[in-house]
């Protein structure tokens, strides 16, 4: 399989000399399967560099899965050039909404009302569908397999795994650890703590053993503490993950928007530092737009 970056910023795109070298667009993540099937996770602004790379080979046929429909993971969707086009095929596929029952149609369906956008969805050109993802179930893709797993974040957030002849990428989309919200010697603390456990052992045997893992690093350790809640993690979190699940490589993303290259990579070197490397170790990456990994 193939993955390469296209957006990695999280909350809001940060372009501007500070933010050259990783980018700053918000998070698309394009894969090829051994066959070159092409699965998109999330439409961050980073899809719209990912259409321009796709106009010389029109038609396509892709499948787009969205974690959660915050706007830095959906808001480059109306500027993704293809749906434009007679003759290419996208299959767009997420959570149902808790609140409104509905599927990931409904997002699309608003935001390309006309208040919010020129071209309606009814407009395209392109042949769409959606697919409502069910936590748990796997679903086809040309030679590949994708599974979906609810994570902790505060709105339904989907992460991903997908399988092809062997080889798995799973992508957390937004993902905060599972804490306990009582103290020690509250009543509720034990009971608690039970479905903390349980949603942990569920995540992560969900990515167990996954080749590559892509996930939300916000956070330095110190900002966690004081963001807890918001539904993101940290560098310290996701490198503790990645060993515990036997990851071969993790890939560190969405990225802090007013944090500078410069001090982007301080930042990974520090947390690095407290996780010291060893062969049985995932192998850990900072991710930036181009990034491109074939396994």
């Amino acid at each position: 399989m193939k993955v390469r970056m296209w957006g990695v910023r999280g909350s809001i795109p940060a372009p501007g000399r500070h933010t050259q070298e990783f980018g700053g667009n918000t998070t698309c993540i394009e894969v090829r399967t051994d066959s070159g099937q092409l699965i998109i996770l999330d439409a961050g602004t980073g899809i719209f560099p990912l259409a321009q790379s796709l106009l010389p080979s029109l038609p396509i046929k892709a499948s787009l899965f969205i974690t959660h429909t915050h706007w830095d993971h959906i808001q480059g969707l109306p500027f993704f050039t293809p749906l434009f086009i007679p003759g290419n095929h996208l299959s767009i596929h997420g959570a149902q909404d808790v609140v409104s029952g509905q599927g990931i149609e409904q997002a699309m369906e608003t935001q390309m009302q006309y208040s919010y956008f020129p071209v309606r969805e009814a407009e395209l050109r392109a042949a769409l569908n959606y697919h409502t993802v069910k936590t748990g179930a796997p679903v086809k893709v040309g030679d590949a397999t994708v599974t979906g797993t609810i994570l902790n974040h505060p709105v339904v957030n989907m992460g991903y795994r997908i399988d092809c002849n062997g080889k798995s990428v799973f992508f957390t989309g937004d993902h905060e650890p599972y804490s306990n919200i009582y103290e020690p010697d509250d009543d509720e603390y034990r009971d608690y703590q039970r479905v903390v456990d349980e949603r942990q052992q569920q995540v992560d045997a969900a990515m167990k053993n996954v080749d590559v893992l892509i996930a939300d690093c916000s956070y330095t350790r110190e900002e966690f503490q004081t963001k807890i809640g918001w539904g993101h993690g940290s560098f310290d979190h996701s490198i503790a993950m990645a060993d515990r699940v036997g990851a071969g490589t993790l890939i560190c993303t969405h990225h802090e928007p007013t944090r500078s290259d410069l001090d982007l990579k301080q930042v990974f070197d520090e947390a690095v530092a407290r996780h010291p490397r060893t062969q049985d170790k995932a192998n850990v990456i900072l991710a930036y737009e181009g990034l491109e990994l074939e396994f």
